[in-house]
């Protein structure tokens, strides 16, 4: 089993990535948790593929468990799923000694997390990410929101997990589109700090293989993301590096209602936009846009920006919670592996997309 330890202002939290890990999260409840209800969020997909399994999995170690199911996709990612989840956890009566776990992706987990953060001010949470982008990204650094009908994650906090259980096998029952969605933040991995993660997925030859190699793959981008987020825990400075392509990217999700582009998809197309443009500036060195456009064709991730209202992105990137009064902390790259943030006043986002 690989394991990294996050430091953060309140302590610490381990990061445990393994193949088939249900038998060690049932050991680490048994060792740590002293509660007796156990509170699970997940979607309905998840649900019928794992749920019973991972209720066995707890209950067996005398945990009583409620799971709150949730429909898949972003729009659940919103206040009045939040209220739902509220009520789940009032209906199962749960209380500050508690525990709450979310098993699923990037939205069950920022969902899940920030019920957990705010419910009774605050309960103690695991989070167990199922899909790629999730395992490497947003399940580790306490980042938990929902979004409004004006942007993403608009609301939320800073609310670090008890810890994160990463488990490659559940990738294997993500289809095609949503593996390759999460290689879109392995990719960023690799453009802001770590040119070898490139290399490699340029390197194996199918899917297979790239599953094969998943483990490292994870934990390249996990070390990285502790590395940064130590540093930079409440996203005021290095840690908006993470943010690669995310600002442009955020604004194609919301103008297509988040339904023609995944959210990797989104962020695949807003970082090669906005290298392409500051590479004709002379911001990067030549051949940064074209390594990233190869590997996203490599792995089927669009690579062009699609026809859209100017004035409707700039209008959604002012709202972006990257902004300050200066303007937006937009993220560029000067390599590949090298990356820095440019604060740049709303009327000249139009030199970067």
């Amino acid at each position: 089993m690989k394991m990294l330890n996050v430091i953060h202002k309140n302590g610490n939290y381990n990061i445990y990535i393994k193949k088939n890990i249900l038998e060690e999260l049932a050991q680490y409840l048994k060792d740590n948790f002293t509660g007796k209800k156990i509170a699970i969020v997940t979607d309905y997909n998840l649900y019928s593929l794992y749920g019973e399994m991972l209720r066995k999995a707890i209950t067996e170690n005398g945990f009583i468990t409620e799971i709150a199911v949730i429909k898949p996709g972003e729009e659940s990612k919103s206040l009045d799923t939040l209220q739902e989840i509220y009520k789940e956890f009032l209906d199962f009566n749960i209380k500050r000694d508690d525990l709450i776990i979310t098993f699923g992706g990037g939205v069950v987990g920022d969902l899940g997390g920030f019920a957990a953060s705010t419910y009774l001010r605050g309960i103690q949470y695991v989070q167990i990410p199922t899909s790629l982008l999730a395992q490497v990204d947003s399940s580790i650094g306490g980042k938990v929101a929902v979004d409004l009908p004006w942007g993403k994650n608009l609301v939320g906090s800073f609310y670090q997990p008890a810890a994160v259980f990463v488990d490659p096998e559940f990738l294997k029952t993500l289809n095609k589109r949503y593996l390759h969605d999460g290689l879109a933040e392995v990719i960023k991995y690799g453009c802001i700090r770590d040119k070898n993660i490139i290399t490699k997925l340029l390197k194996y030859e199918n899917d297979k293989e790239l599953l094969d190699n998943i483990e490292d793959i994870i934990y390249d981008c996990c070390r990285i993301k502790k590395s940064v987020v130590e540093i930079d825990e409440k996203d005021l400075g290095e840690r908006m590096l993470l943010n690669f392509g995310h600002t442009l990217g955020h604004a194609i999700e919301k103008y297509f209602k988040y339904k023609r582009y995944t959210h990797g998809e989104a962020v695949g197309i807003g970082m090669l936009s906005i290298t392409r443009k500051s590479e004709q500036m002379g911001i990067t060195d030549k051949g940064t846009s074209e390594l990233i456009e190869t590997v996203l064709k490599k792995y089927g991730l669009p690579n062009e920006m699609p026809k859209m209202n100017r004035e409707d992105i700039f209008e959604t990137i002012a709202l972006d919670k990257k902004g300050c009064s200066e303007g937006i902390n937009l993220i560029l790259l000067k390599r590949i592996g090298e990356a820095f943030i440019k604060i740049t006043e709303i009327v000249k986002l139009g030199d970067y997309i």
